[in-house]
């Protein structure tokens, strides 16, 4: 494989850490499959800080991925946002606006979590499921709720820590989620390596006419996944989230967008 430098464009991953990530092997072999010019890598790096100098160390670099923890904290980093990731006030794609002797432009944020999570939507939802509880609220729990809303779908945050319209974990009752029957893990807890935490959810309340949607996609089956299994609601993993989401960062960092 060439050195990434001696590719024509140049693509790749922000956050910390990176381990769980699937994003490299995907997007490398699409470019290997497509006979594109192109490669991704990731960039680990523990302070957002050191984004400055990856770009300046790679001069072809045409788009990035953010991930966890910088989702949020990128913005100020962004000459410019796009309306969604203006409106939820988080970036998982940047692209990278160049003149025609390669000269950086412009860094211009988008988020593809809302597309690819709402794409999801309609193949989760039942009669019963109208509102959705939303575990964090952080980025991606962001993404998660615009795309709820915007399909009509009420939605309760929840959160380590209380504030206004957000409810702690001790607070969720029998009733509320029997009032909710669309439970999203937006955290991280629980991917690879750390797959033996989740969320501290009262899942003895769940019901078969639940869904527990988890971001998460490695592992498979996140513990949050087994705990609601064990009571007989539905689960679904980050998998297709993922991949959809991959596909419009593709779109955004190759068109007019």
């Amino acid at each position: 494989m060439k050195s990434p430098l001696d590719c024509k464009y140049l693509y790749g991953l922000i956050g910390y850490p990176l381990v769980h990530s699937f994003s490299r092997d995907f997007f490398n072999r699409k470019f290997i499959a497509e006979d594109i010019d192109a490669q991704y890598i990731n960039f680990e790096i523990e302070n957002l800080g050191q984004l400055m100098e990856v770009i300046a160390e790679y001069p072809n670099l045409n788009g990035l991925n953010v991930t966890a923890p910088y989702k949020e904290a990128v913005i100020p980093y962004l000459d410019s946002l796009d309306d969604d990731a203006r409106e939820i006030g988080a970036v998982n794609v940047i692209k990278f606006i160049r003149d025609a002797k390669g000269n950086l432009m412009e860094l211009r944020g988008y988020n593809s979590d809302v597309v690819g999570f709402g794409r999801t939507i309609n193949s989760i939802l039942t009669p019963q499921r109208t509102s959705a509880m939303v575990l964090g609220t952080g980025g991606a729990a962001k993404a998660v709720r615009a795309a709820l809303l915007k399909h009509g779908i009420d939605v309760q945050l929840v959160s380590r820590r209380k504030s206004e319209h957000i409810v702690v974990y001790e607070e969720i009752t029998r009733a509320m989620v029997a009032n909710y029957k669309i439970i999203v893990n937006a955290t991280p807890l629980g991917k690879y390596p750390d797959d033996n935490l989740c969320p501290d959810f009262p899942y003895r309340f769940l019901t078969k006419e639940h869904i527990c949607y988890d971001l998460v996609y490695n592992p498979e089956e996140t513990l949050f996944m087994k705990r609601a299994a064990k009571y007989g609601a539905e689960t679904k993993n980050g998998i297709e989230m993922l991949l959809l989401q991959a596909f419009d960062s593709y779109d955004i960092w190759t068109t007019d967008k």
